[in-house]
């Protein structure tokens, strides 16, 4: 800290696992988590099957799998996407995908409902990846 009253203070960085996305902890919390934890580890192996041929990677790496919903009173799963553009030309057979995976592994009839997320790179669930490509940080 610097005696000098005008001059700014650096400020103090936060811890690397709050500032640096570890594997794994970039994925947002799905509701599925709460109502059939037990369902989760399996859907995500499952969903990590499906991957846009463009990029090379799984849905769930690309972070396009936003949250997942299971009302078992219905019987019918929901899992809300979004895609890495909006007129990605593989957009239509990942949903799908993404949808018959889901619906094989939650035993449910399953919808897919479209995210109003704009996707971006943060979103990616290792952000070690991206830093070996070189597109963050």
């Amino acid at each position: 800290m610097s005696d000098r009253p005008n001059e700014p203070q650096a400020a103090t960085p936060p811890p690397a696992s709050e500032s640096t996305p570890q594997p794994g902890r970039n994925r947002p919390h799905w509701d599925l988590e709460d109502t059939h934890p037990d369902k989760v580890e399996e859907l995500i192996k499952g969903l990590r099957t499906v991957v846009d041929p463009e990029i090379g990677l799984d849905i769930i790496t690309l972070g396009l799998v936003r949250n997942v919903r299971l009302d078992a009173d219905k019987n019918e799963a929901v899992v809300t996407m979004i895609l890495t553009t909006p007129f990605c030309p593989y957009g239509p057979a990942l949903l799908e995908m993404a949808r018959q995976k889901a619906e094989q592994l939650l035993g449910v009839p399953t919808a897919i409902e479209m995210g109003t997320e704009v996707w971006d790179m943060s979103m990616v669930e290792d952000g070690e990846l991206l830093k070996k490509w070189g597109l963050w940080w």
